[in-house]
């Protein structure tokens, strides 16, 4: 029983780390597509209601704590620890991979920029004066719904 419990954990975190190499690659793909093809601040129409636009976020969320990258990173580093932390304690949960992967692959998307060009592309722009956004965000946001549904699932499945 307990090298399954082992060999399921071993799998989740492989699984995990798979799902956020892959969000890294995709979001940081797109992100170098906007740099290279779009100038900051010009937009282009995609579908209806939605465009593209090339912007830099100095800040967190909605442009948050734009001039404190240190605050910035040292919160989003807290925030990874406390998942890695929860994920090892739960890594055999069913499916808690890809919400951790996708978590992960997310900040690490976005650190990146950070690190390498002091703000983060944001590309995405919605109707309704919503602030542009990109895959990592997304992907954060996907995650930490999916989160919420997994560990929900097997609390009342009493997990």
């Amino acid at each position: 029983m307990a090298r399954d419990a082992a060999t399921a954990a071993r799998r989740a975190w492989l699984l995990a780390g798979l799902v956020a190499l892959l969000v890294i690659g995709i979001d940081q793909a797109s992100k170098a597509l906007i740099v290279h093809s779009i100038a900051i601040g010009e937009e282009r129409r995609v579908l209806p209601g939605v465009q593209f636009v090339h912007s830099q976020n100095h800040g967190v969320a909605f442009g948050l704590f734009p001039n404190a990258p240190g605050v910035v990173i040292g919160l989003i580093a807290l925030a990874l620890v406390a998942l890695v932390v929860y994920f090892a304690r739960h890594a055999s949960m069913p499916l808690i991979w890809l919400p951790t992967g996708m978590l992960i692959g997310g900040a690490l998307g976005n650190i990146i920029d950070r690190l390498r060009h002091g703000s983060v592309t944001d590309f995405v722009k919605l109707p309704l004066g919503w602030p542009p956004f990109n895959l990592a965000d997304t992907m954060i946001t996907l995650g930490i719904v999916s989160l919420y549904l997994v560990v929900e699932h097997a609390r009342s499945r009493g997990g």
